[in-house]
């Protein structure tokens, strides 16, 4: 319907503002890449010959940052990819309640609440710090208005 069509190009164009290109060539292991519309981190590169009738092929690996998915990618190594441009930022957690993490930010004003991580591993270790003293940092990842908590460390003074 016409109305899909106009979310899916907006989104397009949102998304068009946070990525730029860069040749398949110059991207390296370690760095993040756009595979399928995904921002992924790329966990192995390798490229083949060229051909006699044509270009060498370069074969991507990378991991969805938010996700773990694995995503795959083959094209020409003077072809663009897109880069995506993801922030990342340190908050201190004020309150945890029913799932949610508030946040104050550097400029000592407070942020919409995020979700704590899908990793139960990590929910569970932010949430155990917090109950003993309060003091905990979360590292937050942004992409195209997803925000969510990669990492945390114990406030020290």
């Amino acid at each position: 319907t016409g109305i899909d069509i106009f979310t899916k190009q907006t989104q397009l164009n949102n998304m068009a503002e946070s990525v730029q290109p860069i040749k398949c060539s110059a991207l390296r292991k370690g760095g993040l890449v756009m595979i399928k519309d995904f921002p992924c981190k790329i966990v192995d590169m390798s490229t083949s010959k060229t051909g006699k009738h044509g270009h060498a092929k370069v074969h991507l690996t990378g991991i969805d940052i938010f996700t773990n998915k694995k995503h795959e990618e083959l094209c020409s190594s003077t072809h663009n990819m897109m880069v995506p441009q993801v922030t990342r930022c340190d908050y201190q957690v004020i309150d945890i309640d029913d799932g949610y993490v508030e946040l104050l930010d550097e400029n000592a004003e407070t942020r919409d609440s995020l979700p704590l991580p899908a990793d139960e591993e990590m929910s569970d270790k932010i949430k155990e710090l917090f109950d003993q003293d309060g003091e905990v940092s979360v590292q937050v990842t942004a992409f195209d208005g997803r925000e969510q908590i990669m990492g945390f460390r114990q406030v020290t003074y």
